[in-house]
């Protein structure tokens, strides 16, 4: 249906490939965080011809309507408080685990969907493979003080046309360079206004399934 009935090449097959690796991962009974984008476009059909019977949390109303379409369960997350596998895309993926997300606006639900799993998956095509992580760095901004938040930053931006996230924060990035993506993000974070920054630590990452081509490359970070 819809996307998979396409014949991806490309890039596009390259994130079809990924997807489809994930998709094997998961097991009969699990519940499932569902990421947001357009790798997770070809994830969710691949879940749903396996005909499993899942408890799935979608991340953003797009992924909810997309995974319901395709006969998946969709639950509200406060009806879960733990979940075995989330899978999701990337913007840039470095050799070391760190992940940058964001570009689709719902990071902060992204990462609160993948500190919940046990097993966080992410899924990329060859392209999002970095040897390391610049910016643009996604930010979640409270619209309250914007431009006092926006000012302690340094230099971020709201992201021009860019819908409000899942929750109705600002989505903005940051454009400043940086060597250590650790301290950075602690920077970040210690700013009031922001609610969440897109880069995920190899800590909350527990593999990278990387498509180069028609082979995907299973990097096991944690």
């Amino acid at each position: 249906m819809g996307i998979e009935a396409e014949k991806p090449t490309g890039i596009e097959a390259e994130k079809r490939a990924a997807a489809r690796a994930a998709a094997a991962l998961v097991e009969d009974g699990m519940r499932v965080g569902l990421g947001t984008g357009s790798t997770v476009r070809y994830l969710l059909p691949a879940l749903a011809e396996r005909h499993l019977s899942l408890r799935c949390v979608a991340t953003s109303v797009a992924t909810e309507v997309l995974a319901r379409e395709l006969g998946l369960s969709i639950e509200p997350f406060e009806a879960l408080d733990a979940l075995d596998i989330a899978i999701d895309g990337a913007d840039q993926v470095a050799p070391d685990g760190w992940v940058i997300k964001g570009g689709g606006g719902a990071h902060t639900r992204e990462k609160i969907v993948a500190l919940a799993a046990s097993r966080f998956v992410i899924i990329a095509s060859s392209d999002k493979a970095v040897p390391a992580l610049g910016p643009p760095v996604p930010l979640e901004l409270l619209s309250f003080g914007l431009p006092a938040t926006l000012r302690a930053l340094g230099d971020a931006r709201v992201r021009p046309g860019a819908p409000a996230s899942p929750d109705g924060g600002v989505i903005a990035d940051h454009y400043e360079h940086f060597e250590d993506p650790a301290p950075f993000a602690a920077r970040l974070k210690a700013i009031p206004g922001l609610v969440e920054h897109g880069l995920f630590p190899p800590s909350m990452v527990s593999d990278v399934l990387i498509a180069r081509g028609e082979t995907v490359e299973h990097r096991h970070v944690r």
